[in-house]
């Protein structure tokens, strides 16, 4: 017998939900971080290297990458401050034998909440913010203004920088030499003060990456993962999202289950009634 609850999940699924892609497609060649291995697909066994007795064939790839390449989600492991893990868990200690026994991908809990997009590029009227520009606690409060919603505990909140409209063009995408914009460490506070479980942007490493600095230091990083156990989703694609004009929506993204692991590619969307 069907519950009232599973029912009412049901018949708002029948009503006609569309959903709204979030993130990038994998596909090789792609731009990656210079800190990963990039992301490599190729056929193993073509359709005719062998033929059933019947007529049939099949197809299959193997994959390559990293654990933190194309639109991906940062475990709790995935960075150390001082030695430590979030928590005050020995880094060093908790990644012998290959795999960390705390804080793995395995853990990253699926998120079915609320989202809400902070368009930032649209809120400063412009398609996409200069290279190394710094997204401030203003600039999110702006943003969620202009959306008519903030996001607050246990939502999760995505920066739009408009960044990913250079994603077919590697260099300018990963902003070695003129820089990457994103958050800083006061927009971060202000994720953080309001107990978001994840943060994701249109770029590769979420936060600001100033001009020839690479990713030398990421503070943001050390903020949201290390100081407040907060998720960072990269790499998103949300150029769709702010034609759509989103503000709020229902955030859907399961993480696989990789054992020990400091990241892993999602595929997000927005569901919308």
């Amino acid at each position: 017998m069907t519950t009232p609850g599973t029912r009412a999940l049901l018949d708002a699924v029948a009503g006609g939900l569309r959903t709204i892609e979030l993130g990038q497609p994998l596909f090789t060649g792609m731009p990656c971080s210079p800190n990963h291995p990039g992301f490599r697909m190729t056929l193993i066994r073509r359709h005719g290297d062998m033929v059933r007795p019947d007529g049939g064939s099949a197809s299959n790839e193997i994959l390559v990458t990293g654990g933190h390449v194309g639109t991906h989600v940062d475990a709790l492991a995935h960075v150390s401050q001082e030695g430590c893990l979030h928590g005050g868990v020995d880094a060093a200690e908790g990644q012998v034998g290959g795999v960390h026994a705390e804080h793995g991908a395995e853990r990253i809990p699926p998120m079915i909440t609320r989202g809400v997009l902070l368009d930032v590029a649209a809120t400063r009227g412009v398609d996409v913010l200069d290279p190394g520009q710094g997204v401030t606690a203003d600039d999110l409060a702006a943003a969620a203004e202009r959306a008519g919603a903030e996001p607050g505990r246990g939502d999760v909140a995505l920066v739009r920088t408009g960044w990913a409209r250079h994603f077919g063009d590697a260099a300018t995408y990963l902003g070695q030499a003129d820089g990457v914009p994103g958050v800083d460490e006061d927009g971060a506070r202000w994720l953080a003060e309001r107990g978001v479980v994840a943060a994701g942007s249109d770029t590769t490493a979420f936060e600001r990456i100033p001009p020839g600095a690479g990713h030398r230091e990421l503070p943001v990083h050390r903020i949201l993962l290390v100081e407040h156990g907060i998720h960072i989703v990269e790499h998103l694609a949300l150029e769709d999202a702010s034609q759509a004009g989103l503000g709020e929506f229902l955030f859907v993204m399961t993480p696989l289950r990789i054992v020990g692991g400091t990241g892993s590619p999602v595929r997000p969307v927005a569901v919308l009634a």
